[in-house]
């Protein structure tokens, strides 16, 4: 995040978006919410300009393409705007689940 926060300080004609995949696990806990919290503001104080979380796991996400039925309200960030994930094209779906997931681990 120190990385990105770096470029949010650029004079960027689009701005800057960083998309981030959560493990669910991560704010199962009053704890890490506040790490969470912390986290995000270190990066704001950093520079940064723009944040997206996308909390669900890959197994869930894989799952979703497989039964989109059983996922009709999954929403995902994509890059600037939200999105019902399996409404997405494969390609973007791919991406999504591409995306590093991090975890409290």
């Amino acid at each position: 995040m120190k990385s990105a926060a770096r470029n949010g300080k650029a004079l960027l004609t689009d701005g800057t978006a960083l998309n981030m995949r959560l493990s669910p696990m991560i704010l199962n806990s009053d704890e890490n919410v506040e790490k969470m919290a912390s986290l995000v503001r270190a990066y704001f104080d950093l520079g940064g300009r723009h944040v997206q979380f996308t909390p669900f796991d890959t197994a869930t996400l894989m799952d979703a393409q497989a039964h989109p039925e059983k996922y009709p309200d999954l929403v995902v960030k994509v890059s600037g705007y939200s999105a019902h994930f399996v409404d997405l094209p494969r390609q973007i779906q791919d991406d999504v689940i591409a995306r590093t997931e991090f975890s409290d681990a």
